[in-house]
């Protein structure tokens, strides 16, 4: 119940009219854009395959005209035209496009290098939310079948028929790989026959030599080792799973799932439709829980390629968001809010880590995800970009960037008048509602009263449709005030673009401030 009060009031906030669009039909439409995406990704790579076709139909032709050393008998049989394209052709030297095999050259020792050596399943695609576990042998303990049982049961009939979860044995034994497809088969016949289950694994030719690694970060040279085998495991696993769903949700072998886990993320995606995220975090926890668009996948593997040997996958992931939103000449919190617009945490967590022992040969980590259980005293909003800063007195950490990035609540000690919060956007923008919530279930009390709301426009033209409302000295508007602890509205257009938006204590309060919830809502399109 709890996860659709929370979804439900997000969505009236993103979006202020009724949707036009059903979820399936919005899911449709979704499916064939990026099915159109991934068409035209398709027809660019054969581009480039014929682009290399010709060049080495023009290396061929270097090569013979290089032979006749330049001999006019060689040519006479040509037209003059004809001798002078050849001779253009021989001194003409094409640029390469750099692509995978560039960083991994042994993938062209072997063709089936790509293909799984191992392929369960009915191949199922078209769906909504495409699930993948990645699993290798452990030697204390395996946790994927409660994990697949904790996946599949909490699923509905109708959200069986809308996923599929892949199971990635990273693991070139063939006997240990047919031994767990027996295993899943003898357990998991049904789902493995109705689609929903599909298990893969590489060939042998896919990973490189592993005895040349260079041990960086303080890592051991097994532990090198291992993170990179994981990042060319992850990899193949998206490969895989690029074309059979409209978004990629990344799990591990050693999970459970909370209940309603699949309707929460896929409504919560869709609710992001507009915006452009790359990373929806269902968990806190490494690479547990972590959504992406299938399109974005290509880019993410490329990347993952590039710097297979040098990072984790986590680090790698962050790198991708600095290089897309941060610039270098602004510090690091400009970055974070840049990055935190690209990715976007959901609260409560629902997946938890259960497993002890690490598929590191060794290593026991006791990773728990502390908001798996914890219900959720805040709401979460995609916000413009913004710099934020108060006077207020801030309780244990818990901020106010924190608030506006959706990852917590704001508290702080009595609001004294004159004390203010302030959301000063990166750039201006244009908002069409705001929203401010106080108190939560655990804090009832500590609600915002005796306190305006007020915008800054980037202009004050068109004064005379501001006229009805009260202007500061520092030309902030007043626009509303927080009743019973919620201030709410619509912004009239005179005041867009808007430079900052501002709350100010009017009187003095006699107890703390908690702030649960912060929306303000841009223009469709902007």
């Amino acid at each position: 119940m709890m996860h659709c009060m929370i979804l439900t009031s997000r969505y009236a906030c993103l979006s202020v009219h009724p949707p036009l669009l059903s979820v399936e039909k919005l899911v449709a439409y979704q499916r064939e854009f990026h099915s159109l995406r991934e068409r035209l990704r398709v027809a660019e790579h054969r581009t480039l395959q014929r682009s290399s076709e010709l060049n080495a139909i023009l290396e061929q032709f270097r090569r013979a005209i290089a032979e006749t050393n330049g001999s006019k008998d060689a040519l006479s049989n040509f037209s003059d035209e004809t001798q002078k394209l050849l001779k253009e052709l021989a001194h003409r030297k094409p640029l390469h496009v750099p692509n995978i095999y560039h960083h991994l050259p042994h993938l062209l020792n072997n063709e089936g290098s790509l293909h799984p050596a191992v392929q369960v399943g009915q191949g199922r695609t078209g769906v909504s939310i495409v699930m993948g576990i990645p699993t290798v042998k452990r030697k204390v303990k395996s946790y994927l079948s409660e994990t697949l049982h904790s996946l599949i049961d909490k699923l509905s009939a109708e959200e069986k028929l809308d996923c599929v979860i892949i199971v990635f044995v990273g693991e070139t034994d063939i006997d240990y790989v047919n031994s767990v497809v027996a295993g899943l088969e003898k357990e998991f016949y049904t789902e493995l026959n109705s689609g929903l289950l599909e298990v893969i694994s590489p060939p042998a030719s896919y990973y490189p030599d592993f005895s040349n690694l260079k041990e960086t970060f303080g890592d051991s040279k097994e532990r090198v080792k291992w993170r990179t085998k994981q990042n060319l495991d992850y990899s193949f696993l998206m490969m895989y799973a690029v074309n059979k769903g409209v978004y990629y949700v990344q799990l591990e072998d050693d999970i459970v799932a909370k209940p309603n886990y699949f309707a929460t993320m896929k409504n919560f995606a869709l609710q992001l439709a507009t915006e452009d995220w790359m990373i929806l975090e269902f968990s806190q926890l490494g690479f547990i829980g972590k959504m992406f668009q299938a399109p974005d996948l290509n880019l993410i593997v490329e990347f993952i390629f590039m710097f297979y040997k040098e990072k984790p996958i986590d680090w790698l992931l962050d790198h991708i968001l600095w290089v897309k939103v941060c610039n270098p000449e602004k510090d690091a919190k400009h970055c974070d809010r840049q990055k935190s617009s690209l990715r976007i945490r959901f609260r409560p967590s629902l997946f938890q880590h259960v497993g002890l022992h690490s598929s590191l040969a060794g290593k026991i980590q006791k990773l728990t995800d502390k908001d798996f259980l914890k219900p959720l005293l805040h709401k979460i909003h995609v916000n413009p970009p913004a710099e934020v800063s108060t006077s207020l007195k801030v309780y244990q950490g818990h901020t106010l960037e924190k608030t506006y990035m959706g990852e917590d609540f704001f508290w702080a000690i009595t609001p004294m008048a004159g004390d203010y919060v302030l959301f000063k956007f990166d750039r201006p923008v244009n908002i069409e509602r705001f929203l401010f919530r106080s108190g939560n279930q655990e804090h009832p009390g500590d609600k915002i009263e005796n306190t305006t709301v007020e915008f800054l426009p980037f202009s004050d033209a068109e004064l005379k449709t501001k006229e009805k409302y009260k202007r500061t000295e520092d030309r902030f508007y007043k626009l509303a005030q927080f009743e019973k602890g919620v201030a709410e509205g619509t912004v009239d257009p005179a005041f867009n673009p808007v430079v900052a938006v501002r709350l100010t204590v009017q009187k003095d309060s006699a107890v703390w401030a908690i702030i649960s919830e912060v929306c303000l809502t841009q223009l469709t399109g902007q």
